[in-house]
């Protein structure tokens, strides 16, 4: 159950990245080059480990995938929140909302990493 609702959560906003990408444009560092790639490029990796997730074969790999990829974006996370403010070109323009989100990623590593203990259980005994 624990899998499926990650897998919904990262179906749900990797979709988004690859329909709205303008929104998320923002929070790529200019260093990093063209945010478009790296927006694009999250939403795929998103969907992927959320088709991971969802198949008991692939859901450990899935998993795993998945707790790298939420400590990859936290800095993405980050620069959303020092940049929110009420005019904001990012969706969260209300910094509590911004800031909120940041402890969020911390359970979301968590569950991934219990995914992959648990498959890895099953898997082996």
């Amino acid at each position: 159950m624990l899998a499926g609702a990650l897998a919904a959560l990262l179906a749900t906003s990797g979709t988004i990245h690859l329909v709205r990408p303008r929104v998320y444009e923002p929070l790529i560092p200019r260093r990093l080059g063209s945010p478009r790639a790296w927006v694009v490029g999250s939403g795929v990796a998103e969907l992927g480990c959320a088709a991971a997730l969802a198949l008991p074969r692939t859901r450990r790999a899935g998993a795993v995938a998945t707790a790298a990829l939420l400590v990859g974006v936290f800095p993405g996370n980050v620069q959303m929140a020092l940049d929110a403010h009420p005019g904001a070109r990012s969706w969260a323009r209300k910094p509590a909302v911004a800031w909120g989100r940041l402890p969020l990623q911390v359970p979301l590593v968590a569950a991934a990493c219990a995914v992959a203990r648990d498959t890895s259980a099953r898997v082996s005994g």
